[in-house]
């Protein structure tokens, strides 16, 4: 019986062929990394306008080519975990970019990065406090009685808290993978959160520091967030646009300010644990966060394959508030996807565009009315005339003049 023959030339000459086209990565992979890379992240031009203690507010500049303005200026706020750069993350998928294109007037807290004196500060402090000053400013700025309220996440629940305790001050409130729900386990997080000593992390670290919530989210995925995604980079790193972006992404994911003690502890047993917020009994500041006073249009956006926050804690939220003008949006990405993919970006921004612009109220009629507006540089307050969009009168009751611009 003859034995088959094995085609060695072939072989050699795949060999060959291969450690060829390995060496040739291998040399343009050193080119790339070793050449000048543009890595920079939240390069959007804006300016901080606003400071009070390690909390600033960043009021993006408008796009001159931009389409119909919008008279509502809208107030983004991020989570505490990870910064905000993350929707401005590089020309061409920003999230704070697209938003500008299409006429909006962009605001956005920079939480900044907690240290020992934060230890005591608690979502009160961030919800009633921070945010509530900055809202105020915004509307003294531009003489509104309402500004549009956006939250990421964990900001996404401030935001929530806030629009429930302060209904008044918010005309449309959008959010995006935010938890409400936290009665559920799906995804690790969630049943992770429920077993974990809050008293006990926040006693031991005082501040939770950024590496070591940086490292349980790791530790939630390791094979794909450890492994799988270094292997994608060694396989890619001949790619200049592909290293590029990979280091743009570990900026970000590596720039974890710490969370401050009071407040985490008060999520996580709050929310978390007792899952209070859906329920409307969570308490801040002495007041019941009552969801059915948010009575403004709301749209909710959620991520089908989101791991951190799935659609099972966020697509509650549209049945337990008191606003007749709900949407949920279910995009299939997942946690970060919803910012950075392409494909979502062509859905995420001009959806949220749309949204905003059928109910934007459009300057009528010749009446005007006084306001007092605090102009962006200066703590001064200077009186301003402008139209009155509504035929009711509609006035701004000076609040706390305790931080300046």
């Amino acid at each position: 019986m003859d034995h088959p023959k094995i085609p060695v030339d072939l072989i050699m000459a795949k060999l060959a062929e291969g450690a060829e086209k390995a060496q040739e990565r291998a040399q343009k992979a050193q080119e790339v990394l070793l050449g000048e890379l543009d890595t920079a992240i939240a390069t959007t031009p804006y300016e901080v306008i606003y400071k009070e203690d390690r909390v600033k507010l960043k009021h993006y500049k408008p796009v001159s080519a931009a389409k119909e303005r919008l008279r509502t200026p809208l107030l983004i706020v991020y989570a505490l975990i990870n910064r905000e750069t993350m929707l401005d993350l590089q020309p061409g998928r920003s999230v704070v970019e697209n938003l500008l294109k299409e006429g909006i007037d962009v605001y956005m807290i920079d939480w900044g990065y907690p240290t020992r004196k934060d230890r005591y500060v608690t979502i009160d402090d961030h919800v009633n406090g921070y945010m509530d000053n900055i809202i105020d400013f915004i509307r003294r700025s531009h003489a509104l009685a309402k500004i549009n309220l956006m939250g990421i996440c964990m900001g996404g629940a401030f935001s929530v808290m806030y629009a429930a305790l302060h209904p008044e001050k918010i005309k449309n409130l959008i959010t995006t993978v935010t938890p409400t729900n936290f009665d559920t386990d799906k995804g690790l997080l969630h049943i992770w959160m429920k077993g974990i000593d809050a008293d006990k992390m926040t006693t031991a670290y005082g501040n939770i520091p950024g590496d070591v919530m940086n490292l349980g989210f790791l530790l939630l995925n390791p094979a794909r967030l450890m492994i799988d995604k270094y292997v994608g980079f060694l396989e890619n790193m001949d790619n200049k646009a592909f290293v590029e972006n990979f280091v743009r992404m570990e900026k970000w994911i590596f720039d974890s300010p710490d969370i401050p003690g009071e407040t985490f502890r008060q999520f996580v047993k709050d929310c978390y644990q007792k899952n209070l917020l859906i329920q409307s009994k969570m308490e801040l500041g002495g007041r019941r966060v009552d969801l059915r006073n948010i009575t403004m249009p709301l749209l909710n956006f959620y991520g089908k394959y989101d791991h951190l926050v799935p659609p099972e804690a966020c697509e509650l939220l549209t049945r337990n508030v008191g606003s007749e003008d709900t949407e949920d949006v279910c995009l299939d990405t997942g946690h970060i996807g919803i910012y950075v993919s392409s494909k979502c970006q062509k859905e995420f921004t001009p959806k949220i565009a749309r949204w905003l612009k059928d109910r934007d109220e459009l300057a009528r009629g010749a009446t005007e009315i006084e306001l007092p507006v605090v102009q962006a540089k200066t703590s001064k307050i200077v009186r301003k005339t402008k139209p009155a969009s509504r035929k009711t009168k509609r006035t701004i009751t000076e609040n706390k003049e305790s931080v300046h611009a």
